[in-house]
């Protein structure tokens, strides 16, 4: 995939907060710098997914696959690295938001417009969505058919690595105090995606 801006910065982005963690942890500064030589690596040779909105899940693929060849840790370990990373940057608090932001109506056009586009299939690695609008048992769900982040790991020869992307999704609702309005249901993600050659279905909920 082409190298562009957009995916410099998110890059940058991750590769700044997870270097701090490192440091925090230990390691020596080498580790990051072969970090971000294998994460070039891996973006030259991605399937590009153009504009998606979920290009910053694309780079959070290739960025966690490249510490998973970089750091000498278990998947588990890398995982725990860049979760905490995250959940450490004011930035990312920020720019995360919150639930009311997240949920709100507004968004809710352009989230449907999205789910429409990413049906057409244009770019192979991309995302393909439902959105689904609250009904009374949640106020928002999300049904996905095809994974970008899946293709990915699949494409390197390390689609057990998914799964912990997968897992990052309830970390960021969590950032967003999610489970902060005792009101129930507020979110649901019902995730199937082909790994290797077995299918995989992950269905969660965050109250």
């Amino acid at each position: 995939m082409e190298n562009t801006f957009s995916v410099k910065m998110i890059f940058h982005f991750y590769h700044s907060v997870v270097k701090a963690e490192l440091k925090r942890r230990g390691f020596p500064k080498e580790v990051a710098k072969k970090i971000e030589e294998e994460h070039g690596k891996i973006v030259a040779r991605a399937k590009d997914i153009g504009k998606s909105k979920l290009l910053s899940s694309y780079i959070m693929a290739s960025y966690y696959i490249a510490m998973n060849r970089s750091t000498g840790k278990s998947a588990e370990e890398n995982f725990e690295i860049f979760r905490d990373g995250l959940c450490a940057s004011k930035l990312f608090h920020k720019v995360m938001g919150d639930v009311d932001s997240y949920l709100d109506p507004k968004k809710m056009p352009g989230r449907l417009k999205w789910s429409e586009d990413s049906h057409k299939r244009l770019y192979e690695n991309d995302w393909v969505v439902d959105i689904l609008p609250g009904n009374g048992e949640y106020d928002l769900g999300y049904d996905y058919h095809e994974c970008g982040a899946c293709k990915l790991c699949k494409d390197e020869g390390c689609p057990e690595l998914a799964a912990y992307i997968c897992r990052m999704d309830f970390v960021l609702a969590d950032m967003m105090n999610m489970n902060s309005l005792g009101r129930g249901l507020l979110l649901r993600v019902h995730h199937t995606a082909i790994l290797g050659t077995a299918g995989r279905s992950d269905s969660r909920k965050v109250r």
